[in-house]
């Protein structure tokens, strides 16, 4: 009997400590998974803050949490899914919608690089210029942005699991969905009500207090333009990355192979800081890569056409 009841113990520590094991890699896996996705995710940050531009404070977390509820629809309901099947089915095909993905990014980034250096781009409506009965429509567009980023951010999260069975797969995948939206909102949330907080803090009788209330309200202009830059950046970064790993995959092996020697010759040629300097020069190659394909799509989307309708 106590023989019996020992080796029962055994095998539910032996499943215990499986379990554990699978938590932990499913933890490791969506991880890796969420920060191949980083550029996005940050792209996703910076974009949102504009929707409730003009809304009364009061309904300015109804609305981010609305639009927070449609991007978890998004990718739980429709991305997932359609992403599941299509490793399952057509795993092949998710390195050509990869670089699709990629693509984007890349066209992304340029552009908002091109309206800074042109100054050719449509200001930004607030969300109540046509009025607050437009706040329906305006969280539908933001949901519809998201919809795009929020494919792309799976796809990239998928494409690191693609090898693990297909349930890990797909715990891995509502973790990344969860884990992200929460990210995401949770950091716009903050950064729309940060000057709330300031205000808040500077009308108190405390001196240390008006003062961090003061500094918050201040920084938040350079809070945003700096969220705004490294948006820019990520997308050319990841979005290059993607597109050179992706060559690679289907057979165009050099712009790869050059990158990685320059890489490892940086690597081998500095001491200590030998690893943080060839990662520098992965990445800086990725986001000229990804200037360059996006100032392509640029050219084709927008300077082309207005230089033929001049014509």
């Amino acid at each position: 009997m106590s023989v019996g009841l020992a080796a029962l113990l055994d095998d539910v520590a032996a499943l215990a400590r499986l379990a554990a094991a699978s938590v932990d890699d499913v933890g490791a896996a969506a991880g890796r998974a969420s920060a191949k996705a980083a550029g996005v995710v940050v792209d996703d940050a910076a974009v949102t803050p504009r929707y409730v531009q003009g809304l009364s404070p009061k309904r300015e977390l109804s609305v981010i949490g609305r639009i927070a509820k449609g991007s978890l629809r998004n990718k739980l309901l429709i991305i997932l899914p359609a992403a599941l099947l299509l490793s399952q089915f057509l795993p092949w095909l998710l390195t050509p919608i990869l670089m699709v993905g990629g693509t984007y990014l890349c066209y992304e980034g340029a552009e908002k690089l091109w309206e800074k250096v042109s100054g050719h781009h449509a200001p930004e409506k607030p969300s109540t210029a046509e009025g607050a009965d437009q706040e329906k429509t305006v969280v539908s567009g933001a949901i519809r942005t998201d919809f795009i980023l929020s494919a792309e951010i799976m796809v990239i999260a998928l494409n690191e699991v693609a090898d693990e069975p297909f349930v890990s797969r797909a715990i891995i995948l509502i973790v990344v969905a969860l884990g992200i939206t929460a990210l995401v909102y949770g950091v716009v949330a903050l950064i729309v009500k940060m000057d709330d907080i300031g205000l808040a803090l500077a009308q108190r009788t405390s001196a240390a207090s008006r003062a961090v209330g003061n500094g918050l309200v201040k920084a938040m202009p350079v809070v945003l333009a700096t969220l705004s830059a490294v948006g820019v950046v990520a997308m050319l970064w990841v979005g290059g990355h993607i597109l050179l790993v992706g060559a690679d995959e289907l057979g165009l092996h050099a712009p790869y192979e050059l990158v990685h020697h320059l890489e490892e010759a940086v690597h081998d040629a500095v001491a200590g800081a030998g690893a943080a300097l060839g990662w520098l020069v992965n990445t800086i190659a990725s986001a000229i890569i990804g200037l360059v394909v996006g100032a392509i799509v640029v050219a084709v989307m927008h300077v082309v056409p207005r230089r033929a309708a001049a014509h």
